[in-house]
């Protein structure tokens, strides 16, 4: 009889967990995914495991996950085991900080919530935790960090509700910030989010800024889209 193939495409995503649970027969899989029957060769279901575990990281798609999960299996078995573990420790240890959101290690206090070296008037209002660093490089910025979850997307049930705006207001309150500065991503998203969070917060008297759009440092103007121009020359400044 010809042996089954269980090739992971790029088709479909939906029903990785079913795909994921133990027990499930080959045939299932190939009927679920539409993968063929009568090849004479097939991928180990352990492996095919694998791929669709890579295929969920961002920006990762079937070709580059079966790169990934083949140089796995180089690996020798130390490396293998120094990867797991480190895969689980970073996910115990990691923890997000309940006031600001902002991410750090389980076992210590919130760096980016500490006022005795931080400037309480100043808040800057970020959508990923990730995005604190990227800011703490400049060593420019020395207030306090809030992160809201995500931007405003009615599409995708993101709500002003769902983002925790009102969280954001009470701890504006609390601090009696005097200067907000919007780090939002330049997208369509983005720029919703920051035109609705200056509209609530300029209502309470404050300051009220947005990180500044345009050109790149060091870039060419043969090489910029109109639109990055068009931010460009609105935004600009007296020199």
């Amino acid at each position: 009889m010809p042996r089954v193939i269980c090739y992971l495409g790029g088709r479909k995503r939906e029903g990785i967990k079913n795909f994921l649970s133990s027990g499930v027969k080959e045939s299932e899989l190939c009927k679920k995914w539409g993968m063929c029957q009568n090849a004479d060769m097939k991928y180990p279901i352990e492996l095919l495991r694998l791929i669709a575990l890579f295929k969920k990281l961002p920006g990762v798609g079937s070709k580059t996950a079966e790169r990934f999960a083949f140089q796995l299996l180089t690996w020798n078995e130390a490396e293998t085991q120094m990867f797991a573990e480190q895969v689980a420790i970073t996910k115990k240890r990691i923890k997000f900080c309940p006031t600001c959101g902002c991410m750090g290690e389980s076992d210590a206090p919130c760096s980016f919530c500490d006022k005795t070296k931080r400037d309480t008037s100043c808040l800057c209002i970020i959508s990923s935790a990730k995005d604190a660093f990227a800011i703490e490089e400049t060593h420019i910025f020395k207030g306090l960090y809030h992160v809201i979850n995500g931007l405003l997307s009615p599409i995708d049930g993101k709500t002003p509700e769902k983002i925790g705006i009102e969280a954001l207001k009470k701890r504006i309150h609390d601090l009696q910030v005097k200067e907000i500065i919007i780090a939002l991503d330049s997208t369509l998203e983005g720029d919703t989010t920051s035109l609705y969070l200056k509209e609530q917060l300029s209502l309470q008297g404050i300051s009220v800024s947005r990180l500044a759009l345009g050109l790149p440092m060091g870039s060419s103007l043969d090489f910029i889209d109109g639109g990055t121009l068009s931010r460009a020359l609105l935004g600009r400044q007296l020199f």
